[in-house]
């Protein structure tokens, strides 16, 4: 069965270009203290054919047979707290082979099955606590694959992140305290138009890649051909690449031996410190994946010492996605290292330096010029400008039922019987049972006066309280209209919608950016997690034309609604950017009558909005609507 098994895997050596990540998944095949790769691209780019071919490269492993750990019989630090048992009082482990796999971590995994929980089964037979083993126990010594791993839950991800990074899962709970080794080759890929890590996980990940569709033409030739011979025939395509297969997995096998003798001279050393320093990197995460990765570079070409060409391609792997320390911060360019005696580099470099320096400086006069030229035309482009926004305070989702979340999480709720968040409880179901608390439902049980062997029945039954991180939509409302051209109000306002975007992010929310100007407001971007295209939006939306107030509250009471459709439980926060003004009707009636309706539905809907007032503290002449939206629709307003 194996051999078949290997056949209809797509050969990693058969995949056409994508040579950076082919060595990153090498590199922690090599060595997974590395940390795991994440490999993110656009779809349809071949993350997951990387993935599965990779397994079929790797060596068989020595386990111990009959353990569902997978624990290294040779190694006594390697084994769950059973094995070592067992190996102390001096029994011969018996030892069986097995190729290593991979396993899939599926979005809805609860807390449960990844980490592991009570054995039910064994303790309603035997009146005995018991673990049954979860996906960290499958994934020990295998490749543990997360698709779309920026959609995984927060405290999911966390969890597995930490196992990874220490290479042991601990399980505390329900009386069980139980550890076993959790050592696998972590891998992720993402879409980042669905989404970004936040930088705290992107940290964990040991290595990045970006993973890109070839844009030669002959290699997307050479890919179409090479995937339709394989779907024709996939056994007759293996056999054509099998010498290459078993090259690999010799290759993996020998730097693996090789890897312990690997050694790095103290002057890289000193370069790459510097190198990180320089860039302003923080986490001391960055030297380490960078020096496990030169090494495992070195051993899979096969030398026991890390030359400065490895040590590149090494940084070029654990550096690139932690050069930013901050939502959406520009990165510095990251150069190659040089030694310090190459003074000639480092002349050209601080030229290089100046003359970019310069060169910016022209373009921002450049631009200030067009733009005092601008003025008095009927549209502007305005660039944002440094804004600072006080904490938002939620009022709509307060109470008993929401509570707010730390960290990124934005809204909390309570779930009863729904396999979705941390357990925090359990109580007697009502209705359908679908998130039974075994464990408890046996105590209560026991409690009743039954003994083992037991048989549960309705009055045992317990069902779980779980807290879990309510769908979030942030709909930004930006007055692009032509009265905030005036002391350059539109500027801060888009600022202010940056910052916004930022918290956004952070909190993982869904964002959408609906502009008012001209005659009718529009949406520019509909719910999204790509937080670069927002800001992209924000920053090119021209200012001038009348302000539609009423058309930018009527889309936002549709957007809701659309989006309430796929999702009864999201929570849409509105953030209206303004100086209040409106001389535009919607029906043909009164503007402060419309507005007034408008406000009364959105608090009817439970829409919070929330109102950034541009127009300052100073006396500003006009009419703004603002005071009527606080009253109606219970807004929270912020003077900028």
């Amino acid at each position: 069965m194996e051999p078949r098994e290997k056949r209809l895997v797509f050969p990693f050596s058969a995949i056409v270009g994508q040579e950076k990540a082919k060595l990153a998944l090498l590199c922690v095949a090599v060595n997974p203290l590395i940390g795991g790769v994440l490999l993110k691209g656009d779809k349809g780019t071949g993350k997951s054919t990387l993935v599965r071919a990779l397994a079929n490269v790797l060596p068989e492993i020595e386990v111990v047979d009959g353990c569902p750990f997978n624990c290294n019989p040779r190694n006594p630090l390697e084994m769950c707290d059973s094995c070592y048992e067992r190996y102390e009082n001096g029994e011969e482990l018996p030892i069986a082979k097995r190729k290593m796999r991979v396993v899939d971590l599926p979005l809805s995994v609860t807390i449960d099955r990844l980490v592991g929980t009570v054995d039910v089964e064994r303790f309603l037979k035997e009146g005995r606590k018991a673990l049954q083993p979860g996906i960290l126990a499958e994934a020990n010594r295998n490749v543990l694959y997360i698709d779309e791993v920026n959609l995984l839950d927060d405290y999911i991800a966390d969890s597995l992140l930490d196992a990874a990074a220490m290479g042991w899962n601990t399980i505390e709970r329900e009386g069980i305290s139980f550890r076993h080794p959790a050592r696998f080759i972590l891998v992720g890929s993402m879409n980042p138009e669905e989404g970004e890590l936040r930088p705290q996980i992107l940290d964990r990940f040991g290595l990045c890649v970006e993973v890109s569709a070839p844009m030669n033409p002959e290699e997307r030739i050479e890919i179409v051909r090479r995937v339709e011979e394989f779907h024709e025939d996939p056994i007759s395509f293996y056999k054509k690449f099998e010498s290459e297969e078993k090259k690999l997995t010799e290759r993996v096998v020998k730097a693996r031996e090789i890897l312990p003798k690997v050694e790095i001279s103290d002057d890289l050393l000193k370069l790459l410190a510097e190198t990180v320093v320089n860039l302003g990197i923080k986490t001391n995460r960055a030297e380490i994946a960078t020096i496990k990765t030169a090494k495992a570079i070195a051993a899979l070409n096969g030398r026991r010492r890390v030359s400065l060409e490895d040590l590149e391609k090494a940084m070029e792997l654990a550096l690139p996605h932690r050069l930013r320390d901050k939502p959406f911060q520009k990165p510095p360019q990251m150069r190659p290292p040089k030694p310090k005696d190459d003074k000639e580099h480092n002349h050209d470099h601080k030229h290089d330096h100046k003359h970019e320096h310069k060169k910016e400086e022209k373009n921002e006069r450049r631009n200030q010029g067009s733009q005092s030229q601008g003025i008095g035309n009927l549209e502007q482009n305005f660039r944002s400008s440094e804004a600072k926004i006080p904490r938002i305070e939620s009022k709509n989702f307060d109470g008993s039922e929401f509570t707010g979340y730390r960290s990124s999480r934005d809204v909390s709720v309570t779930v009863v019987n729904f396999p979705k968040g941390i357990p925090v409880s359990y109580v007697p179901p009502k209705g359908e049972i679908r998130d039974v608390d075994f464990y408890n439902s046996v105590i209560c049980a026991v409690l009743n006066g039954k003994k083992p062997p037991i048989r549960l029945d309705l009055n045992d039954l317990r069902v779980r309280v779980r807290k879990a991180k309510a769908p979030t939509l942030w709909v930004l409302l930006l007055d692009s209209s032509g009265s905030m051209a005036v002391q350059k109000r539109i500027s801060i306002a888009k600022g202010i919608a940056e910052k916004l975007v930022e918290n956004g992010y952070i909190k993982k929310s869904k964002m959408a950016l609906i502009v008012a100007k001209g005659n009718r407001a529009e949406i520019f971007v509909p719910p999204t997690k790509n937080y670069w295209e927002v800001l992209e939006k924000i920053e090119s939306v021209p200012t001038g034309g009348r302000t539609p107030l009423s058309s930018a509250l009527y889309n936002l009471l549709l957007l809701a609604e659309r989006e309430r459709r796929k999702d009864k439980s999201l929570k849409v926060r509105a953030f209206l950017i303004t100086d209040g003004k409106a001389n535009v009707p919607l029906f043909g009636k009164r503007i402060k009558d419309e507005i007034i309706e408008l406000a009364k539905a959105l608090r009817k809907k439970g829409i919070e909005l929330n109102i950034y007032d541009t127009r300052g503290r100073g006396i500003n002449p006009g009419i703004s609507y603002v005071p009527v939206l606080k009253e109606v629709a219970n807004a929270k307003v912020y003077r900028t």
